[in-house]
């Protein structure tokens, strides 16, 4: 078979059952994934051997420390697999809930109904977790779901896989809602990007060149997000040792990821007593500072900021710092650098916060708080699938509501139009 047939029946079949998981109660479905959870745990020894292929051919094609990290399955990975299983199972299910209902003059009465998305393709790297956990949200939004992970995990993903489709098929439900691509070629993915008759959306999560690729060859909707370049800025009102405290919370607590902080703006009137303090408390953490040329003027021992570094995403413990004239070039300095990800405000002038929030377009726009709260658990979502910096269809984390839209149903007593 060649793996443009495979890749169609893959998505004819995720097509099929995506109309059955629509209709699917809310019971059922978090009893396949309560029994997946189980079955995470009792067959953990075969997940873990299947996973040691893996780890063995990274190790031997030469894959970083780091990547080889992401790739391993240990017990306590097993276990965080299932217990987020059985939170998403205990979250409330926003499929046939209805909202903004009204009554036409003529009598007609309208609402709008909460329907799954249908078929969600997803594309990953390295970690075999997303396999367990993008499962689970999909199914229990009552969507059907296509997995392509990495090559570098197809062991891994295979035997999770096995677990998804034995615990949807225990469930009573078709075991196609869920199904991982089971082959390395990179053509797999071309060819996916093509099935628009049969997918409704893909989500990639990883690098930007993984992203760029997906959406430059996707004839399928894409919800997008290349990179987090996160800014905060501090006010001249701003509650400096407040400031610092946030600041290197958002830049050192987890560099390596999307909502870490990578540049901090600066209002120029308090730059002279804020920027010291800044340096040590950065310093103490292990952070580097790129400053701009009157960053460089207040303290020693600072590297200039280059044009590039504006719209660096480090992912590491590296931070540019530059001094701005006033909120404004703030507001400005973002609007050109920003990735449309989490920018925050630092100020005690509610006035300003004000503007910031409704001015400055970003996922998240948050005042007096850390970058690092844009995430699907910190805001309420109980889990997330990814985060979108896209505006159709959602922005922001994609928890299980994310994943699926509405359509308008109205009920009549006999109207007909004149």
């Amino acid at each position: 078979m060649s793996i443009e047939t495979q890749i169609i029946e893959i998505a004819a079949a995720a097509k099929a059952a995506s109309g059955i998981m629509a209709a699917v109660p809310r019971k059922q479905k978090d009893t396949a994934l309560m029994i997946m959870a189980d079955l995470l745990e009792t067959r953990a020894e075969q997940i873990k051997s299947e996973n040691q292929k893996d780890v063995a051919a990274a190790r031997e094609n030469g894959l970083s420390s780091a990547m080889i990290d992401r790739l391993t399955i240990t017990d306590k990975t097993i276990v965080a697999m299932a217990e987020g299983l059985k939170f998403v199972a205990g979250l409330d299910d926003p499929v046939g809930t209805l909202s903004d209902s009204s009554i036409r003059p003529n009598g007609l009465e309208i609402a709008r109904m909460r329907i799954p998305l249908g078929v969600i393709g997803i594309i990953y790297e390295s970690r075999p977790n997303v396999t367990v956990d993008a499962a689970g949200l999909c199914l229990k939004a009552g969507n059907a779901v296509i997995l392509r992970g990495g090559s570098e995990a197809l062991y891994s993903n295979l035997a999770l896989a096995q677990v998804i489709a034995q615990g949807l098929a225990d469930a009573g439900l078709p075991d196609a809602a869920a199904q991982v691509i089971p082959v390395r070629d990179r053509e797999a993915v071309n060819i996916l990007l093509k099935q628009e008759a049969l997918v409704d959306l893909i989500i990639p999560r990883g690098g930007e060149g993984l992203i760029r690729h997906v959406v430059a060859h996707s004839s399928i909707p894409v919800l997008k997000h290349y990179k987090g370049v996160c800014h905060g800025y501090v006010d001249d009102t701003a509650d400096l040792d407040m400031a610092v405290e946030i600041s290197v919370n958002a830049k050192a607590q987890r560099p390596g990821v999307c909502n870490a902080m990578e540049t901090l703006l600066v209002h120029e009137k308090i730059a002279d007593d804020f920027l010291p303090k800044l340096h040590r408390a950065m310093t103490q953490a292990g952070v580097t500072l790129k400053g701009c040329e009157a960053c460089c003027r207040m303290l020693e021992n600072i590297q200039p900021a280059t044009d590039e570094d504006w719209a660096a995403e480090y992912l590491d413990l590296i931070l540019a710092v530059r001094v701005v004239p006033d909120m404004d070039g703030a507001m400005g300095h973002i609007a050109a650098y920003g990735s449309n990800h989490t920018e925050a405000i630092i100020t005690t002038d509610y006035d300003r916060a004000r503007r910031f929030v409704r001015e400055v377009d970003a996922s998240l726009v948050i005042v007096n708080a850390s970058t690092r709260f844009n995430d699907g658990g910190e805001l309420g979502l109980g889990a997330e699938i990814g985060i979108s910096t896209s505006k159709l269809h959602a922005y922001g984390p994609m928890g299980i509501r994310e994943l699926t839209t509405t359509k308008f149903v109205a009920w009549g007593a006999g109207q007909i139009r004149t």
